[in-house]
Order: C-alpha cells, then sequence, then structure tokens
C-alpha cells in the first residue's frame, strides 16, 4: 500500500484523515474483517460479504481505468449504476482520484425525458464521462456528445491496485454532485466537498455514537442522498459491518425490515418514515406476532418527510414486546445541502406528546439554526415561526454552474435558506411547512411544476389550469398527490371522455414520477384560485381539499367512476370481502366503494401494487402462492377470489385463453394473440389506450398453469382460440391481431371465423410475415430460452446475441440457472420469476417453436393489416419488400401496410407504445368503418 499511502491512516478523531478517500484507507487498515454485506432476497441472514480491503481494492482497479478513460481531477464522472456492487467501487474510484461523482438513474419509461437529463447533465456538468453497465448502455439514447464506458469495460482495463497512486483531495474540493429532484431541464446540482462531508461524517458519529461494534442497515439504493451519506459513509468512517438489502425486498414484505435487523443484530438503521407506515400494517395482517429480537436496535434514524406522531409511536408499541426500546426512533432532518441527516429528534416521543407530527430535534455538532420572517435575516423570538436557515461547515457553498441559484439560495450574510417553514422552541425544532412549491411522497422530494408541464400537454386538458400539490389525509403515513385540472369544455360533458381524461392524467403521473396520484380532482377553469399574475395558488386549494370545500366534487367524480368501470357490484363471500379490504388498503380507498367486478389496472394498480398484493394474499389466505401472472390474468376481486378458492381446494383452474386487459368502450373488441413466448404481458401498457373505445382481449396459450397440457398442434391451437374469441363476441365483424409468432396463429383463426360464416374486418399482423418457419427451425431450445430472457427484460438485445453460444455447452438446468443468475434481481422480483417458473415458461417456448416449425401458410382471408417495425436482421425495407409483402399471397383484397417506429422486440414498449397506440387504433376506425 506504499504508492496509495498519500492519505493518513488513522483512527477516528484521534488520526484524522485529510479526505474521504482516506476513509476506506483508514477502514481497510484498522478494520480488515468489517464492510458491506450485501443481501439476498431469499432468507434474512443469506449475504455476501465484500471487505474494506477488497473494496478498497476494486476500487483502485476502476481509478486505474478510469484515469486510462479520461477521468481525472477536474472532470466529473456521472454514475448510472444500478447495482450496489457496482456504484460503490466506481464511486470509491472517483473518490480516490480526486474525481467528482455525480449519481444518476435511469428514466426508462419516458426516452425523452430521459434524453432531456443525459443532455441537461452533460452541459450542467461540462462533459462528463458516463460510467453504466452494459445492459443500460444499450438502452440509453442516442446522445452523440455524451461520452460513455461501461463498468464492465473500466473492469477489464483496470490495474493491479498497487500500481494505482490515490491523488489527494483538499477540503474545499467537491466530491459529490448531487442532483436535486425536478424537472429535467432545471435540475439545479448540489456540491458537495471533501470538507462538507468530513466535517458531517464526524458530527453524526458523535451524535449517534457510532463505532466499529456497530452494525447497520440500508435498503435504499446509492442515487438517494441519505443512503448514501447516512446509510454508507457513516458506517464506514468509523468501521463498522453495514448490510445493504435491495429495495424490492423490503416493499414487497416490509416485516422482511424487522427480519434482517434481528438475524444480523443491526444496532442502527435509517429509513423513510413510510416504510414505519407500512411496517404497521403489515404487522396487525399477520395471523400471529413474528418471532423476532429488537433488542439489538439502538435507534432508528427516519427522515425524508414528516414523521406522524401516531405513525412512530405505533411502531415502538406495536414493537415493544419484541425487545425494542422505548426511545429507537429518532425523526430526523437533512436536505442533500446539509450533508443529507445534520438534525435529529432523541427525545421522541415522550417530548412530542400531543402534537401531531414530530419536532425534528436538535442540530448536531458545528450546525447552527436561526429563525427569520420573510425576507430578513433577524432572527425571531422562541416559539415564533418563520423561515429555517442553517450555517456550518457541512453546508454545501452551493449550486454547479449556477450562480442564478446558488445566490438565492443564501442569506445576504451567508446563512442557507432552506425552504422551510418552522419554530425553535428551547433549541428543538419543529417545522410546520414549506415555502417551496414541492411534495414530498415517501421520503423524496417532486416539484409542482414538473409534473404540469407534462399535464397540460396532455389533450381533453384546458391549458394552464392544472394544479399538483400535496394532501395528507388523517391517519397517512406520507404526504400524497393530489392533482386538479380543467376539462376542456368537449371533455367536461361528456361523461366517457373525463373518465379517459382520468385515466391518461394517472397514466402520465405514474410514467413521469413513478407513482399513482391519491387524489384526481376535475374542476372547472373558474375554481382555480389564481394570483393578478395568473399563477394557480395551491396552497389556497390544498387548504379548501382538507377543509372539505371539494367534498362534493369529489363524491359526483366517485359516481361517475363507478357508472364508468360498469356501475357497483357488491363483494360476496369470505374471500372477495377480504380482497375488497385489502385492495381498499392498496389504493388507500373505502373498500365500500370497490366493485367486486372493477379491474385492478383500471383502479389504477402499478407493478409495485401487484407484488404487495401478491405478499397481502399470502398472508390472509395461508398456504395460497398465486404468482403474479395470476394477479395479471385476474385483475378483478371476484376472478381472483375464484383463483383463491380454486388453489385453496387443489383445484386446477379451467384453461382460458381469453385474458381481459380493458373492458370498456362500444366499439368492436380487439383480440390480440401472443407472441411465441405465449404470454400476453406485452399487450399490459397496449391495453390502456383503449378505454371507453373498444375491449381489448389478449390470448395467451395453454400450458402455465399446474397440469395444463400445451397445445399438440398447430391447428388445435387455432380452432382453441376461434372458439374461445365466439364466446364472447358470438358474431362478427371482428377485429383479431398477432404480435409475432401469433400473427400466423392469428391469420389461421380469421381463416376458421370466416370458414364459419362470419366477418373479419380486421386481422392484424405486427411484424411477422405469412412464412415463419425457416425462423422456427434456426430457435433451439437455447435459442428459445434466451429470446424468452429478453421478452421479459431478463437479458439486452446485445447479451442475447451472444448467450446462446456461451450456454449450448452447458446442461438445460445451467443454461436456465445462468439466465436466472445475471438478470436484475428487481425484474424477477416483478415477474415472481425464479428457476422453476422459467423452466416451465421456457418448456412452453420451446413447443410452441416446435409447432411453427410444423407451419405452412395456405388458403387466404379478405385483407390484411401489416404493422412492420425494423427486423431482428437485415434492413426495415428488405423486411417489407423481400418478407412481409408475400402476406399478399394469403389475402383476396391488398394488405395495407404500416410503418410504426422501434424494433421487432420495441415496438409496443414503453419507448414507442404512444406511437403505435395511435397508429393502431386509427387503423382499427378505418378497418372497421368499412373504408
Amino acid at each position: 500500500m506504499t504508492q496509495t499511502q498519500e492519505v493518513a491512516i488513522g483512527l477516528g478523531e484521534q488520526h484524522p484523515v485529510a479526505d474521504l478517500g482516506g476513509l476506506l484507507v483508514r477502514a481497510a487498515a484498522a478494520f480488515p474483517r468489517h464492510g458491506v454485506r450485501y443481501c439476498s432476497r431469499q432468507q434474512p441472514l443469506d449475504s455476501d460479504l465484500c471487505t474494506y480491503p477488497q473494496l478498497l481494492e476494486d476500487a483502485l482497479r476502476l481509478l486505474g481505468a478510469l484515469r486510462k478513460a479520461g477521468a481525472g481531477p477536474g472532470r466529473a464522472v456521472a454514475l448510472l449504476l444500478e447495482r450496489p456492487e457496482d456504484f460503490l467501487p466506481a464511486f470509491w474510484a472517483c473518490l480516490l482520484g480526486q474525481i467528482t461523482a455525480c449519481p444518476l438513474v435511469p428514466v426508462r419509461d419516458d426516452p425523452q425525458r430521459w434524453a432531456a437529463q443525459l443532455n441537461h447533465v452533460n452541459t450542467l456538468l461540462e462533459g462528463p464521462l458516463v460510467v453504466t453497465d452494459r445492459r443500460v448502455a444499450e438502452e440509453l439514447p442516442a446522445l452523440p456528445d455524451l461520452a460513455i464506458t461501461t463498468i464492465e469495460d473500466l473492469a477489464a482495463a483496470g490495474a493491479q491496485p498497487g500500481t494505482v497512486a490515490v491523488t489527494a483531495a483538499g477540503a474545499d474540493d467537491v466530491a459529490l454532485l448531487v442532483l436535486t429532484s425536478g424537472s429535467t431541464g432545471a435540475a439545479k446540482a448540489v456540491r458537495l466537498t471533501h470538507g462538507n462531508l468530513l466535517a458531517s461524517m464526524a458530527a453524526k458519529a458523535r451524535t449517534q455514537a457510532l463505532t466499529a461494534h456497530d452494525v447497520t442497515l440500508n435498503w435504499i439504493s446509492y442515487d438517494h442522498v441519505a443512503a448514501l451519506l447516512e446509510a454508507h459513509l457513516l458506517p464506514l468512517s468509523v468501521g463498522a459491518v453495514q448490510l445493504h438489502a435491495s429495495p424490492e425486498a423490503v416493499l414487497a414484505d416490509p416485516v422482511h425490515f424487522l427480519e434482517l435487523i434481528d438475524a444480523h443484530r443491526v444496532s442502527m438503521t435509517f429509513t423513510p418514515n413510510f416504510l414505519l407506515g407500512l411496517i404497521n400494517k403489515a404487522l396487525d395482517e399477520l395471523p400471529s406476532p413474528p418471532d423476532l429480537d429488537l433488542s439489538c436496535l439502538r435507534h432508528i434514524v427516519s427522515g425524508g418527510e414528516a414523521n406522524p406522531l401516531a405513525t412512530g409511536t405505533g411502531f415502538l408499541d406495536r414493537l415493544a414486546p419484541h425487545g425494542l426500546h422505548p426511545g429507537a426512533l429518532w425523526p430526523a432532518f437533512g436536505m442533500t445541502e446539509t450533508c443529507a441527516g445534520s438534525i435529529y429528534n432523541r427525545e421522541f416521543p415522550d417530548a412530542d406528546l400531543g402534537a401531531e407530527f414530530a419536532a425534528v430535534g436538535r442540530p448536531v455538532d458545528g450546525l447552527r439554526i436561526r429563525i427569520v420572517a420573510e425576507d430578513t435575516t433577524t432572527p425571531l423570538g422562541d416559539g415564533e415561526a418563520g423561515e429555517v436557515q442553517l450555517t456550518g461547515p457541512m453546508i454545501t457553498s452551493g449550486y454547479a454552474n449556477n450562480k442564478e441559484a446558488t445566490q438565492a439560495a443564501f442569506t445576504a450574510d451567508g446563512w442557507f435558506r432552506t425552504g422551510d417553514l418552522g419554530r425553535l422552541t428551547r433549541g428543538r425544532l419543529t417545522l410546520v411547512g414549506r415555502s417551496k412549491d414541492s411534495i414530498i411522497v415517501n421520503g423524496v422530494n417532486y416539484y409542482s411544476h414538473d409534473l404540469e408541464s407534462v399535464l397540460n400537454t396532455l389533450d381533453g386538458i384546458a391549458k394552464s389550469y392544472v394544479a399538483a400539490f400535496p394532501t395528507r389525509p388523517p391517519g397517512s403515513d406520507t404526504e400524497q398527490l393530489a392533482v386538479a385540472f380543467a376539462p376542456a369544455p368537449e371533455v367536461a360533458g361528456d361523461e366517457a371522455a373525463l373518465h379517459r381524461l382520468i385515466v391518461a392524467v394517472r397514466n402520465s403521473v405514474v410514467l413521469h414520477w413513478g407513482f399513482r396520484p391519491a387524489l384526481l380532482l376535475p374542476l372547472a377553469p373558474d375554481a382555480f384560485p389564481k394570483t393578478s399574475l395568473g399563477k394557480i395558488q395551491r396552497s389556497l386549494m390544498r387548504r379548501r381539499l382538507e377543509g372539505g370545500d371539494y367534498a362534493g366534487h369529489l363524491t359526483a367524480l366517485q359516481g361517475l367512476i363507478n357508472r364508468q368501470l360498469g356501475g357497483y357490484d357488491a363483494p360476496e363471500g369470505a374471500a372477495e370481502n377480504t380482497l375488497a379490504q385489502l385492495y381498499g388498503h392498496l389504493f388507500e380507498t373505502p373498500p365500500s366503494t370497490i366493485s367486486a367486478t372493477a379491474s385492478f389496472f383500471d383502479l389504477g394498480g402499478t407493478s409495485l401494487d401487484i407484488l404487495r398484493l401478491k405478499s397481502l394474499v399470502s398472508q390472509h389466505f395461508p398456504g395460497v402462492d398465486l404468482p403474479v401472472l395470476a394477479i395479471l390474468t385476474s385483475p378483478s376481486i371476484r376472478q381472483l377470489a375464484a383463483r383463491i378458492e380454486a388453489a385453496r381446494h387443489s383445484e386446477s383452474t379451467p384453461y382460458d385463453p381469453i385474458v381481459e386487459l380493458q373492458s370498456s368502450g362500444e366499439k368492436t373488441p380487439l383480440f390480440c394473440i401472443h407472441p411465441g413466448v405465449g404470454e400476453v404481458l406485452v399487450f399490459v401498457n397496449l391495453a390502456k389506450y383503449f378505454v371507453h373505445e373498444r375491449p381489448f382481449y389478449a390470448l395467451r396459450a395453454r400450458g402455465f398453469n399446474p397440469g395444463e397440457k400445451p397445445f399438440e398442434s398447430f391447428a388445435e391451437m387455432a380452432r382453441t382460440y376461434a372458439d374461445a374469441i365466439r364466446s364472447r363476441q358470438p358474431h362478427g365483424p371482428y377485429a383479431i391481431a398477432g404480435y409475432s409468432f401469433g400473427a400466423a396463429v392469428a391469420f389461421e383463426v380469421a381463416k376458421l371465423l370466416e370458414a364459419d360464416g362470419e366477418q373479419v374486418d380486421f386481422l392484424g399482423s405486427f411484424n411477422l410475415p405469412p412464412h415463419i418457419k425457416y425462423r422456427m427451425d434456426e430457435l433451439d431450445f437455447v435459442e428459445t430460452a434466451v429470446n424468452l430472457a429478453m421478452f421479459l427484460d431478463l437479458i439486452t438485445p446485445q447479451q442475447a446475441k451472444t448467450l446462446p453460444a456461451q450456454l449450448r455447452p452447458l446442461s438445460k438446468q445451467q443454461q436456465l440457472s445462468h439466465l436466472i443468475d445475471i438478470a436484475p434481481a428487481g425484474r424477477l422480483t416483478e415477474l415472481d420469476l425464479d428457476l422453476p417458473r422459467l423452466t416451465a415458461w421456457a418448456d412452453l417456448a420451446d413447443s410452441l417453436t416446435g409447432l411453427g416449425r410444423t407451419y405452412q401458410p395456405a388458403g387466404s382471408v379478405a385483407t390484411m393489416s401489416v404493422f412492420y417495425a425494423i427486423p431482428l436482421r437485415g434492413s426495415k425495407q428488405d423486411w417489407l419488400e423481400n418478407e412481409l409483402r408475400r402476406w399478399q399471397d394469403f389475402t383476396r383484397r391488398p394488405p395495407r401496410y404500416l410503418d410504426v417506429p422501434g424494433e421487432h422486440y420495441t415496438l409496443m414498449g414503453p419507448k414507442h407504445v404512444a406511437a403505435f397506440q395511435s397508429i393502431l387504433r386509427t387503423e382499427l376506425d378505418r378497418a372497421l368503418s368499412g373504408n
């Protein structure tokens, strides 16, 4: 280590380090058996230890490679790394080399927003080097000016650790740039220097009495500043052992958080308050108390959002029988600009009794607080409310390359303006509001104008009449999002159009911010209070909402939604009533308002809600372990109750190929047939665009459920699907389409319906020619399994090109195990997919491929609409001219050919689905109108 000892190695404040890199060097030398434990999502004790010496070596290897790639002092490195095992070595490589690190997160569901974010970061950080992994690199928007390298390439180019010299940094050198929440064009980069962070870590450690004997736990991704600083840098600074669990594992089962504490004897952890509320609910729903010993836990720091007294005391009371001591919960306050946690309430709950929200407490050593009246620097008296301002060595000096924002953030005498309102009572801070227009949901700041700018672009909304603001219903564990909007005149008087707009607003929020709004409120334009300058007064709208002024509007809105969802159908029987309670819990809606026939997706369900529902079902129906796909295909309370009852009595669920993805609308239903993997997940996003227009049904293959026998012939499959379609729609005209492999099946189904004397007015092929045998002949089991993995987003298209050759020498079990091993843990959790389920799915896909090898098109149908995208190989034009135009040999009228954006596997993905649905809906209307 002689070449790395440009920083002092010592212990604690008796042997201080000169910069942040010295913290890791010190920890590696003094505590070689301590480090980061990465917990698996299986058993609480399952974990892999990366010791601090190993982390140091990995970081030094990457540092050498970063320097070769052009990174060094004065240049920022943007870390777009989702796996903590990748992020932490790269982060420390930057700190050891006096390179400024800037964490980023992908924006997968909105390519335009992602491109805007990356362009903004590229400009703001003056040409950073973006470090990501190969999977994300393939998904990145094409930006020619962005410098990108992958963690895999850096690891391959890494040098021996002993040959890499550490570059010492000064106290004023910027170590970390953290992007604020906000619109992609306006996000600021907070500068945190080595001096800021060292001062903060020392003050936190003293306040929390942390030592190397502690064990800490984190479950939040490291792009969150509190996770990176409070839950990683802080324990490392004292040499403590730290655990890292995945967010998916904890959110899917909140009690798992407690199990980890018990299993690893955790003494300190951090979490936003909303998890405490989820744990309270989960504990109440358990049939019997869990077997836990939490006497090891000294304190939980809870920051990022307000802490309701009832949530905190309820948490402490529920867990007191398990050894949790009554002072274990510390509400806290911190911002990115203050190096995260900087004020702690160590007197909770005794000093807060009678209040609605806990105080945030007293500052760490070196931090000072003052409360001032608006636009003054004169401190107010004890107990008076005003703006909270801070000063101290852990406070940022401002924002990178943004003088205007920096000047606005500080007073003339140098105090930082937090944007929060509060009061000091005998030195103890209580927050009473915010001066900024923002919403804090589950510990994350979201800015109103960011969402409003997106919603103002939606068709059907009166422009400049959108307001996004927070609300907190009584008893809620976190703030919730309310969105008020004025429908355009042509929408306001049309119930179906208004409900379609409500769905569009909700889906846009989920797409943009990743969570569902708690309340959508269509109002007339004159119900929006505005200033003389035209600015909507969001705080006044919040007061009116919470004061009951909009109660009549909300009642009328619920009636409209119930009517548009087909009316209210009361749950029947114990299973349905239990599920109604669970749906109400998930959607924070009175169970009495949820119809037994309303779709989980129509109610606003997201992928995270599916995981939570799966967990709740297993808790309330012991012995029932429904796969996520069962919830997708049985989305209403009535359908899911039937699945549960069948599972409880070990009954096999009768096979029905029809999956109802959207049931509303008066136009001719659309039936879409699965691709070669047999499943219909690919159609879920597409179906949302047909609300109140036409029902959308998808057909899935036989063989997914236990005991189901896959189809033995192509003809059997086509006949089964034709009969299923007629069971839902006895007579034509019909609208049928097939994606990839499904296009050939749809062609055969259409022939059968015409032979039955029915009319098929729309037959769609989504990017497949009539002759598929040659392609099926190319697909052995390995190719089929790899294509399935790519379809499910377990691997990237680039991996799909190289994996078959790598996997062929292995056994079938080893092949599938490797696909599971390299898949993102979060995606596996989303799909509830493990090795046995992937094996069954791959076998089914392989059987469908086998049927395709026997297929030869013959006969004809009236007409066809062929949607063509970039093919798997070759050019788009060659694909159209030499393959897809062959459909003209099998239609009595010339086919229509429609160019759609994207590639074969992405044409209905998040990036292209909006464009695809518009083209498809227009073509459906044309074909079914007889034109």
